[in-house]
């Protein structure tokens, strides 16, 4: 049943998981509520036990708070259909990995940077919900210019955006907006999870 603060949703695992799975999702429409920088920071923390190839930790994060001087830079940096809702975003950030990682003595490529750099993105938004927060993920930026406006080092390669904020209650939502702010669905696991193999094509 949806009250003042509720909204709808279809989500149903088709396996017994743990709620937090089910209660994330990418809202677009916040309050505008500036998210504090401790808050920020407990969502990195989250993110910084997250697991990487040989432990390299690859993961980079660049952030701006909302109201700071650095926010318009960071703002300007997104498409114009992800600036249209991201305004009301609380922080802005910018997941970057280091496509090296360091065996032994030596630096060589890491395949799994960019996997890496995932897990902990997964970690970051997981504990920003636990805190109350939304993180939404964007990968309509230009990620040539933010490796200038960024002072993004050699060997690192710019990976998405994200939105985070305080989700604007049901209830204060448009119908066209409650229409849309609901969280959605999943395709089945059939679809992506194959025992002994991939399924035979069909020539």
């Amino acid at each position: 049943m949806t009250t003042e603060t509720t909204r709808p949703t279809t989500r149903t695992p088709d396996h017994a998981i743990d709620s937090i799975f089910l209660e994330r999702w990418s809202p677009r429409a916040f309050t505008g509520e500036a998210v504090p920088e401790a808050e920020l920071l407990r969502m990195f923390e989250a993110a910084r036990w997250s697991p990487s190839s040989y432990n390299s930790q690859p993961w980079r994060f660049v952030y701006a708070l909302r109201g700071t001087p650095e926010w318009e830079g960071f703002f300007d940096l997104l498409v114009p259909g992800n600036q249209k809702w991201a305004k009301d975003a609380g922080a802005l950030v910018i997941l970057v990995s280091n496509t090296r990682m360091k065996v032994g003595d030596a630096f060589k490529p890491s395949a799994s940077h960019s996997l890496d750099a995932g897990a902990a993105s997964l970690a970051f938004a997981l504990q920003a919900n636990r805190q109350g927060w939304h993180v939404h993920g964007m990968g309509g930026f230009d990620k040539e210019r933010a490796v200038t406006a960024l002072n993004v080092p050699e060997h690192h390669r710019v990976e998405a955006a994200y939105a985070v904020g305080r989700a604007t209650p049901w209830a204060d939502l448009s119908e066209e907006q409650q229409a849309k702010e609901q969280p959605n669905g999943r395709r089945p696991i059939t679809d992506f999870a194959f025992r002994a193999g991939f399924p035979q094509r069909e020539d």
